[in-house]
């Protein structure tokens, strides 16, 4: 995998992967878009014409982790109804780290695990779950790659069932 930033401005950043799966090459435009309150009217106009959604949150702070169910996730689907969404479990290789977990241990919290993000992506309907560690690049690759499998096959749309209730 080849990996370049090319771009970074206030906002949002824009990092382009070349990423093989099998012989098929693959170029994805990584867009890593501000956080802060104050990008919540701009942030949106970048999400048209995205092909799949990455949302992030670093595994060793809970509250990131509860930000994907009350903000990001709603606010990705609600711009862009239908278009596949991975959530993302980033800072694996901290999740372990004995000074991580007793700053955690000290606020009565503990780093998020993996059957937690997963039932996550279940409950909101995300593609799927998925960790890595951009530090040790441990699965980082796994990451794009799922990215690109849900961008070319978006995953069908539920049919609605047609029920009949006589009262």
């Amino acid at each position: 995998m080849l990996s370049q930033t090319t771009w970074s401005e206030g906002t949002q950043s824009l990092t382009w992967a070349l990423n093989r799966i099998g012989d098929e090459p693959y170029t994805l435009g990584l867009f890593d878009t501000a956080g802060q309150e104050d990008y919540d009217r701009l942030r949106p106009l970048s999400y048209p014409q995205t092909d799949v959604f990455l949302v992030c949150f670093s595994v060793t702070s809970p509250a990131s982790f509860e930000n994907v169910r009350e903000k990001w996730f709603p606010e990705v689907h609600h711009h862009c109804p239908g278009v596949p969404c991975l959530i993302v479990g980033t800072q694996v290789d901290l999740r372990d780290d004995p000074s991580v977990r007793e700053k955690l241990a000290k606020q009565k919290m503990s780093p998020v695990r993996k059957e937690d993000g997963e039932r996550m992506a279940k409950d909101l309907g995300a593609v799927k779950y998925v960790e890595c560690s951009a530090l040790t690049q441990f699965k980082l690759k796994d990451v794009f790659d799922e990215a690109i499998v849900a961008a070319l096959e978006p995953p069908a749309p539920k049919k609605k069932s047609h029920k009949c209730l006589v009262l």
